[in-house]
């Protein structure tokens, strides 16, 4: 509780700082999806970054959903389902997303929850089949959680939500993020980025600590052990100077240095091992076979995981189930001590993580996140590593408000302070083809992206010996950084295969003696979501030609203008010698360019100027290029369809169904409300013997209802019956509103007239009868506000005692509203006069006639003038007058400022 306390000072004090946003700009969020758990960030005008709430004001929800009875449910509720029903109940989906049927991370799924049942779909990947008639994949469940935080979102703040950003396990492979987008595409979400989850910590450590980040560069070592996987990252943080804006600017940048993680080293690893401590204690008392009752296996989960939780500040507790199997209760005393044992060969793991992010770098500070890193044996693993661990942020939000502020940078309408944000890659790509050498086909590959190499960023590779039809392939390059452990679950090192046709006829049509061809060009873009995409494939190529040539050339002139594209991308060289550069091939191109046009002019000085000058024009010839994905397949258009039906229909079936249970609860609440206020005396003398006993027969007809045949009635049924008794009870609730709220309404409008009359008796000393030299008021104005209080005093006396005379459930005579209506009229006219008051001046003296002729007869004397006003103005002040303009001319003065 005290580091929300203090986190929220934080936010208070900081972020009118770190935002500034547009009132019109639309709100944007951040899911921050876990195994175990689900938490929203969002940012929108006027609400800078905080975290939502879901239904229970929790600050996150467990991320399972379930469905029963035709009713789905997600959070606390679908933990509940789960209990009883636990195949109904879906959970720990992340891992299963982007992977085949027989990857093993999914066998190893299967092995954990036995109950479930699943099989292969058409496309391969797993799929759970629910009943006869429906199946779920990984991508449309994760799909509806998504929804569902989308949901709560907009519930919170009142406004539609279409963009975020979510964040992912960092050793993400392709199909995995590929995966996760086609899931928020389902929700009917847009992904401004998938942002690596050590990223987002790394960023919300780095914005409140923007002072510490200068010129001198510092590390960071970040941590995170979630319930099914283990990361560290190393991140640097330093002031760079970049060209973003069309200027350079110094501004703070986060570079991630190094990456370690163990994906099935987490929270329920332990919990398993934990489970099976129990379920062993139960069969050696005799309690029967646990394992065959799905039930009984859920309820043993649940427990182990309490259990977990309680000794990481105990050293004993005992775990207590009540009707574990056939009514028999299990209770069983577990030490710390035995809890550490059982998970004995997991602690060195945590060591292992730390090493293969460090790998040679100096860490000067460690910060812990992740709710399994609270465990007291994982804190020791930490510091034998020579690592103090420091919980200086919120271990279960950071990726959440890290995430949610990238989205706020990437959303347009807010402007947000800078921090330049470089992630790395963990799994290398490269590129891999074949070349006719010595009568021979010689596999050929090149990296694309390196190990740690940052991005977003594009690369370029260039082949520049084929003159026909090819094909490279697109796969992971040498993995040797990975633990032999971890290769297995990457699944498929074969990514794409491109095939380039009219390669050909792109060399003959660009072919000359004066024409030099560079090759073909393939441009690549590895995203700020980590996902690579082809951008597209072209044929380059150089022609020398005259000024006067290049006049009448139009190809020239498109073909220098094209070549500007792609002038950031940095090209890989075919030759083997050649290493990749940053530095695109375009520019390398223009700089011979200047190199040939200066020898050129050099050598065109000593000739006759009647000689043309050469010039290198780049020519570009777009190639035919088709990819297919060799590893995990993405949704076609058609699946994608049939997914989205499939959600809609849900969807429209929860809209219903909530209408239907908000109709009966608002129905049932009425019916109780309206028993019990006609029960009273003040609402009963509201309404006549007869009124009074009709509502009550009425509700007393409508309870009956509720419980024998109405309860399974339809929506528009219940707002029928609903209705019927507003139009009954609502004459009789006015009138008890209106006795309740008269005499306060009365109090008001004779406070109004005595403080009425009070300004009148003022108003009479600043006429010209009563003073000549403070005539700020007409006689006909006075007369009029006396008359209109005279008016209103009249009114009300004369009301009260009409409505004094009726019963109460008689019509109103003096409501309210006619109070109002009698006020505001009455308080129109002091205002009047009380602005009339602010802005009168007093008449200036009458000049001397000498002084007169001189200001007549110099044009200076005008400005003289002028400077005697200012003077009568500022004695005014001093006097005590108050200058106050008229309202006329304040709405001139905010028009013009909206201008």
């Amino acid at each position: 509780m005290a580091l929300h306390t203090v986190t929220l000072s934080i936010l208070c004090l900081i972020l009118p700082i770190l935002f500034n946003q547009n009132v019109d700009a639309a709100a944007v969020i951040s899911i921050d999806l876990g195994s175990e758990w689900m938490k929203i960030g969002i940012v929108s005008p006027g609400v800078p970054m905080e975290i939502v709430l879901n239904k229970e004001s929790k600050r996150k929800t467990p991320a399972v959903v379930a469905f029963r009875d035709d009713v789905r449910t997600f959070g606390e509720d679908a933990v509940t389902v789960g209990v009883r029903f636990p195949k109904n109940s879906y959970k720990y989906l992340l891992d299963l997303l982007g992977k085949p049927y027989d990857h093993p991370l999914v066998q190893e799924f299967r092995a954990k929850f036995p109950y479930y049942e699943i099989v292969a779909s058409e496309r391969g990947t797993p799929e759970f089949v629910h009943d006869e008639n429906t199946r779920y994949s990984p991508e449309e469940l994760i799909a509806q959680l998504l929804a569902k935080a989308k949901d709560f979102a907009e519930i919170s703040h009142g406004q539609q939500i279409t963009e975020c950003v979510i964040t992912i396990p960092g050793y993400f492979n392709q199909a995995e993020r590929r995966a996760m987008k086609e899931a928020a595409a389902l929700a009917g979400l847009n992904v401004l980025q998938l942002i690596n989850d050590y990223t987002a910590i790394a960023i919300n450590y780095g914005i409140f600590r923007r002072k510490e980040i200068n010129d001198t560069a510092w590390q960071a070592l970040f941590f995170d052990m979630g319930a099914m996987s283990t990361k560290a990252a190393l991140v640097e943080y330093k002031t760079v100077k970049i060209k973003d804006k069309g200027y350079v600017d110094t501004v703070p940048q986060l570079q991630v240095l190094g990456v370690g993680y163990d994906r099935t080293l987490g929270g329920l690893e332990m919990t398993l091992r934990l489970r099976e401590h129990l379920i062993k204690a139960w069969e050696s008392s005799g309690g029967g076979d646990v394992r065959a009752s799905p039930r009984a296996m859920e309820k043993l989960l649940r427990e182990a995981e309490r259990l977990k939780i309680v000794l990481s500040a105990n050293n004993e507790h005992y775990a207590q189930i009540e009707s574990l199997l056939d009514d028999k209760d299990f209770k069983h005393l577990v030490t710390r001590a035995e809890f550490e044992a059982l998970c004995s060969d997991l602690w060195p793991r945590v060591s292992g993580v730390i090493q293969r992010a460090v790998s040679g770098w100096s860490v000067g500070r460690l910060v812990v996140a992740g709710g399994a890193s609270r465990v007291p044996a994982v804190q020791s693993a930490l510091r034998e590593v020579g690592l103090e661990p420091s919980r200086s942020i919120n271990a279960d939000e950071a990726a959440t408000m890290g995430a949610v502020y990238r989205a706020a940078s990437l959303a347009t309408g807010y402007k947000v302070a800078s921090l330049n944000v470089r992630d790395a890659v963990v799994l290398p790509i490269q590129v891999v083809f074949s070349r006719h050498i010595d009568g021979n086909d010689k596999l050929i590959k090149r990296t694309l992206f390196g190990p740690m190499n940052s991005y977003p960023q594009k690369k370029v590779i260039t082949f520049n010996k084929h003159t026909e039809d090819f094909s490279f392939n697109v796969n992971y390059a040498e993995l040797d950084h990975i633990p032999s452990n971890e290769l297995k679950n990457i699944g498929s090192l074969n990514l794409s295969q491109v095939v380039l046709t009219g390669v050909g006829e792109a060399l003959s049509k660009n072919s000359g003696d004066n024409v030099e061809h560079k090759g073909i060009k393939a441009h690549f873009n590895l995203d700020d979501s980590g996902i690579l995409n082809l951008v597209n494939v072209e044929f380059v190529a150089e022609k020398t030609v005259t000024e006067e040539e290049d006049k009448d050339s139009t190809l020239s002139k498109i073909g220098s203008t094209i070549s500007k594209l792609f002038g950031s991308d940095s090209e890989l060289p075919e030759k083997a010698e050649d290493k990749p550069e940053d530095k695109g091939p375009e520019t390398e191109n223009k700089e011979s360019a200047k190199v040939n046009e200066t020898s050129t002019d050099k050598q065109n000085a000593t000739e006759t100027d009647s000689k043309p000058k050469p010039k290198i024009v780049v020519m570009k010839e777009p190639i035919k290029s088709e990819e297919q994905i060799l590893n995990q397949l993405p949704m076609t258009p058609e699946q994608f369809k049939n997914s989205k039906t499939k959600i809609t229909i849900l969807d429209n079936v929860d809209k219903k169904r909530i209408e239907r249970e908000t109709a009966l609860n608002n129905l049932e609440a009425f019916v109780v409300d309206v028993q019990l206020k006609i029960g009273m005396d003040e609402y009963a003398e509201c309404g006549t013997e007869e009124e009074i006993e009709e509502i009550r027969k009425m509700c007393a007809e409508t309870s009956d209802w509720l419980y024998d045949d109405g309860y399974d009635a339809q929506t528009e049924m219940y707002e029928e019956k609903l209705n019927k008794l507003k139009e009954k009870t609502n004459p009789i609730f006015y009138k008890h509103w209106e006795h309740r709220e008269r005499p306060d309404a009365i109090a008001a409008i004779r406070n109004l007239l005595n403080s009425s009359k009070d300004f009148l008796k003022m108003s009479k000393n600043f006429t010209k009868e009563s003073n000549s030299e403070r005539d700020v008021f007409t006689e006909v104005e006075i007369t009029v506000l006396e008359k209109k209080i005279e008016e209103t005093e009249n009114w009300l006396q004369k009301s009260i005692e009409e409505q004094k005379a009726m019963k109460k459930n008689e019509d109103v005579k003096l409501s309210v509203d006619s109070i109002r209506e009698k006020m505001a009229n009455l308080d129109r006219e002091v205002k009047y006069l009380l602005n009339k008051m602010k802005i009168w001046k007093p008449k200036k003296p009458i000049k001397k006639e000498e002084n007169k002729t001189e200001t007549v007869v110099e044009p200076e004397d005008k400005e003289v003038k002028e400077d005697s006003d200012v003077d009568n103005d500022e004695t005014d002040k001093e006097a005590g007058d108050t200058e106050v303009p008229q309202i006329g001319d304040g709405d001139d003065a905010v028009e013009h400022s909206e201008l």
